[in-house]
């Protein structure tokens, strides 16, 4: 979609990184934006990059269905019904392999990830199914596609978005709503804050998001609704959909074995230190 002049354009996790170019590029093609993100500084920033169009702006955590109901009655009364959501907001995990992973990491990520999807689809897919036609862009990952090591709480995540978009896709196949999943690869955002995922940042993320926003929104209107792109994306979703499960996973564990944290393995050691006392 060449032109979004006249349409509203709502982006989660707008403060920053792929949320912020896509404002960005929105605004560029003519549209109105409405922009969330946890963070009022960032978000602030963001909306000033965005003048000298019209945007609204709300600061919540896209976990909370109340805050997100709230965000989309304002968005159709201040801008009108929304015409592309982009279910963007997204965090990362611990970084650990599962068994130093916390609960508290599966709940938190979990929570904005995965629910904030479930939550802007839910607020918005009214405003959607009166327009004609309506896009939905639910954020995944190649993570949605493959399970990396010392990344369960995110991969996790990411494949629970994978399959609802999915569902939902089938589910509105016969109404005027088209919903794309996006995969993105190795894209140059500050979503690796903690420091043992700094290593991740320094080989994986390259592709510019700027890139990944002009692809998503020249892709809406297409039947192409899967949208793979970014460092290493084709790769690993061709070893995805063809190499057998195992291959699959000795492959992705040996390419990051130079960048993982080893201090928590094997999961022997982990294993040894829950037997009886005495055992072999």
């Amino acid at each position: 979609m060449k032109s979004l002049n006249g349409k509203v354009v709502v982006v989660t996790g707008a403060g920053s990184g792929m949320g912020r170019a896509y404002a960005l590029e929105a605004v560029r093609r003519g549209a109105r934006v409405a922009l969330n993100d946890v963070d009022p500084g960032d978000l602030a920033e963001t909306v000033r990059l965005c003048a000298p169009a019209q945007v609204l702006a709300r600061v919540f955590d896209v976990s909370s269905i109340a805050d997100f109901t709230a965000f989309a009655e304002a968005v159709a009364a201040e801008l009108g019904p929304a015409d592309v959501v982009i279910n963007n907001a997204g965090v990362e995990g611990e970084g650990q392999p599962f068994w130093a992973t916390s609960e508290e990491s599966f709940e938190r990520v979990m929570g904005i990830d995965f629910w904030g999807v479930v939550n802007g689809t839910r607020a918005f897919l009214p405003q959607l199914l009166d327009g004609d036609p309506g896009y939905l862009v639910n954020v995944s990952s190649l993570f949605g596609l493959i399970g990396p090591p010392n990344h369960s709480d995110y991969s996790s995540a990411k494949f629970a978005v994978r399959g609802f978009s999915e569902c939902l896709a089938a589910e509105l196949m016969d109404t005027p709503v088209r919903v794309y999943t996006l995969h993105p690869g190795g894209v140059d955002t500050n979503i690796t804050r903690s420091q043992a995922t700094q290593a991740f940042r320094g080989k994986y993320l390259k592709t510019s998001p700027e890139d990944v926003v002009r692809l998503v929104f020249n892709r809406l209107g297409s039947s192409r609704t899967r949208i793979v792109y970014g460092n290493r994306a084709a790769s690993t979703w061709l070893g995805a959909r063809l190499l057998p499960q195992r291959l699959m996973n000795r492959l992705v564990s040996v390419d990051m074995k130079s960048i993982l944290d080893r201090s928590a393995y094997p999961a022997s050691a982990w294993l040894a230190a829950r037997r009886p006392d005495g055992e072999a």
